[in-house]
């Protein structure tokens, strides 16, 4: 196949819509709902980047049951509701609203009876957008630990396993003040592994961590943390609630990052690509993966191998960027990921790359993430500007908008994480 640049582009972002439309809530949130209830309360909270079209897309399915509520959603992010109460916030950095509305998903929960059936609706962004301080901790205080955690390159199971420790509604808490009744939690994941703890910090979901890994992990990382959270992270006997003791709850995995992955596998087949789904739970840091994927793809371009051309590499998952000293430029870990690509395979020809954050924001900017050509070194060299100094300086976003190619959707409203797609021609 000869594959020209105008429709590598088009075949690229077709492979990133496919993939967030999988992952609707209209489409995806009715199938798994429990049976309508016949008595008691319908209780609704939630908390994420979906939370608020998750709401909506539960009140268009049960249009005949009364319900209440409140989701906590990104600023940003919210749709039109009639019965749940939709309160924007933070992200990825907790504000004032984060623990507003935290405060008041605790408080929609009290007092309910067997008979009433919650109905939690968790998507990521929730761990930020869910902020309720443990006792004894002020906002600050989990605005200091969190801006420290996304910089030092933890892991998202890592800083969760933290704010599990420093909430009081993460950890599994939020289900054990809404006992004893049922809860069922519906969930968009965008961790790597689809773990049930970790989306959201898992606030329905009994936690496997304790106070002492969270104590850890902070000293592995060498942050410093405040007296207060130091004091907090002592509190051994005020663990987050452990398997076996959350009986009344339920867990329903509404969209995954493979269920994404798969429809864009379906779309690139579409095209006439062989597609090649290397895994939907990569993580790293993402200049290296960038490298990686690079060797890939020349050994399909030069061998065959492990496919044959035309085809295209598929993953998810969750990259890292580590911080060093600074200053810093503005990028994401999907823009610094094709930034690695782009120095790895130094203009070689025939190969296309693209990468993006199916909720349409990498990193702090509204940029979803870019697409990289073969000829970006050269359009960016043109211009007078080093790439190798730009992504030393994590000054990704700034990199491919000097050469126009960056990807900007606005809020998707849903979230399975980071699609990778590099397509050979």
């Amino acid at each position: 196949m000869q594959l020209d640049d105008g429709r590598a582009r088009q075949a690229l972002r077709a492979l990133f819509d496919a993939a967030v439309a999988a992952a609707d809530p209209w489409v995806v949130l009715a199938a798994h709902l429990p049976p309508k209830p016949t008595k008691g309360r319908v209780v609704v909270v939630g908390g994420g980047k979906s939370a608020a079209v998750m709401a909506a897309a539960l009140e268009g399915a049960w249009p005949d049951v009364p319900m209440q509520g409140v989701v906590v959603t990104r600023y940003g992010h919210a749709v039109p509701t009639q019965r749940i109460e939709v309160i924007e916030a933070s992200h990825p950095v907790p504000d004032a609203n984060s623990q507003l509305g935290a405060q008041r998903l605790l408080r929609q929960v009290q007092g309910l009876t067997k008979d009433d059936l919650v109905i939690a609706l968790m998507s990521g962004g929730a761990s930020a957008l869910l902020a309720a301080p443990a006792p004894g901790l002020t906002l600050a205080d989990k605005q200091a630990i969190n801006k420290a955690l996304l910089a030092c390159g933890a892991n998202i199971t890592e800083m969760n396993a933290v704010r599990k420790h420093l909430s009081a509604i993460k950890g599994g808490r939020l289900a054990a003040a809404a006992a004893p009744a049922r809860v069922v939690t519906l969930a968009i994941s965008d961790v790597p592994g689809d773990d049930p703890a970790v989306i959201g910090s898992g606030p329905t979901v009994p936690d496997r961590t304790t106070f002492a890994e969270a104590r850890a992990l902070i000293a592995r990382y060498r942050i410093v943390p405040s007296p207060a959270v130091a004091a907090r992270l002592a509190q051994d006997a005020d663990e987050t609630p452990k398997p076996g003791s959350l009986p009344h709850t339920e867990f329903r995995m509404i969209a995954t990052p493979l269920m994404a992955l798969r429809a864009a596998a379906k779309a690139a087949e579409s095209l006439g690509f062989t597609p090649l789904i290397l895994g939907d739970a990569l993580e790293g840091e993402a200049r290296e993966m960038g490298t990686v994927m690079a060797g890939i793809a020349r050994s399909i371009r030069d061998h065959g191998y492990p496919v044959k051309a035309p085809a295209v590499l598929l993953s998810g998952g969750e990259t890292t960027v580590t911080l060093g000293a600074g200053p810093y430029g503005h990028g994401g870990r999907n823009t610094e990921f094709l930034a690695g690509l782009a120095m790895a395979l130094d203009g070689a020809p025939g190969i296309w790359g693209m990468a993006g954050d199916t909720d349409g924001v990498d990193g702090m900017d509204e940029v979803a993430g870019a697409i990289l050509t073969p000829d970006t070194l050269a359009r960016l060299k043109a211009l007078g500007l080093d790439a190798r100094t730009m992504l030393a300086g994590h000054d990704s976003h700034t990199l491919f908008k000097s050469v126009g190619d960056l990807i900007v959707t606005g809020p998707t409203l849903t979230n399975v994480n980071d699609i990778r797609a590099v397509l050979i021609g």
